[in-house]
């Protein structure tokens, strides 16, 4: 099929003007790619993750030792999405390691964005996943493991920070209770 610009341009979704570099509060949503229901299984409300999903929630809680500046917070595993809120700190996330002088240039320091943050996680996993379907026999998958892009909302203030938590934690419930979770990924509350 031949490229055609105005049917085939991706479009941004993201808060145009925004810069996602500043220090605050972001929900995530990444779901992986085909809805490969691969991470979790979910009974009676409790979440049981697989190999596969324990590595996914191992690099999640291994993000803020990485890279400086960022923070995790709430997290679920679903089996075929997570849902997590990320929080920016600072703007030295992505700083150059020091070395030792006088073979070191001066520190440069370059703000992470969050879209840096999610690229790496989904990188890492990707890596790690393919490790598992090599040397482990994990599920398969097409082309990427994660889908090509993540929802994200920016967090203004505690009351949202709150519910959001309380979204995140109670998704598995939603995930059973709800035969259309896959539409109920985002839903309109006043977040």
């Amino acid at each position: 099929m031949k490229y055609d610009p105005s049917k085939h341009h991706r479009r941004s979704i993201r808060l145009k003007g925004y810069d996602y570099s500043q220090a605050g509060a972001y929900f995530v949503t990444i779901c992986i790619n085909g809805g490969l229901h691969t991470l979790s299984q979910i009974k009676n409300g409790e979440i049981y993750p697989s190999e596969s999903g324990q590595m996914v929630q191992t690099v999640w809680n291994e993000l803020p030792f990485h890279y400086p500046g960022v923070t995790v917070d709430a997290f679920v595993l679903m089996p075929d999405h997570i849902h997590g809120i990320i929080i920016l700190t600072n703007n030295t996330v992505g700083a150059v390691p020091p070395c030792p002088p006088p073979t070191c240039p001066p520190p440069s320091y370059k703000p992470m964005t969050l879209g840096d943050v999610v690229h790496r996680f989904k990188s890492l996993t990707t890596t790690k996943y393919r490790q598992g379907v090599n040397e482990l026999g994990w599920t398969r998958f097409e082309k990427r493991f994660w889908q090509r892009n993540y929802f994200e909302k920016i967090v203004r203030n505690q009351k949202s920070l709150d519910k959001i938590r309380e979204y995140i934690l109670n998704n598995p419930l939603a995930w059973e209770s709800k035969p259309l979770h896959l539409q109920k990924y985002h839903p309109k509350p006043d977040f």
